[in-house]
């Protein structure tokens, strides 16, 4: 009779834990889901950030590019613009520096006479 009722408890005991392990496990796949999903809730959130802050980086490169594009075309142009000018500078100077040359020899041939 011992043995029969440590065999009754042992298999009462037995059949009690595999009837708490499915509530058990499923308890935790419950968990582990609605952690996940938290998870997964966060790291969208992050997505959709990081989505917006490099379509604003883009755009904002986009435009810059465009600006820097324009001046760049300002900049040429002034650039011939200078160029240009300072060509007219140097032919004025040699005009200016023929002249006084002219003006010299002018002025030395009227003091050797």
């Amino acid at each position: 009779m011992r043995y029969a009722s440590i065999a009754f408890i042992t298999s009462f005991a037995v059949s009690f834990a595999f009837a708490q392990t499915p509530a058990d496990e499923l308890q935790r796949a419950q968990r582990k889901a609605g952690t996940a999903f938290s998870d997964l809730q966060k790291v969208e959130s992050e997505s959709k950030l990081a989505e917006q802050e490099y379509k604003q980086a883009d755009d904002n490169h986009k435009t810059t590019q465009k600006r820097a594009d324009e001046l760049k075309t300002q900049t040429d142009g002034a650039r011939k613009k200078m160029d240009a000018a300072k060509a007219r500078e140097a032919s004025a100077r040699k005009t200016y520096d023929a002249a006084v040359e002219a003006v010299d020899k002018v002025s030395n041939a009227g003091r050797k006479k």
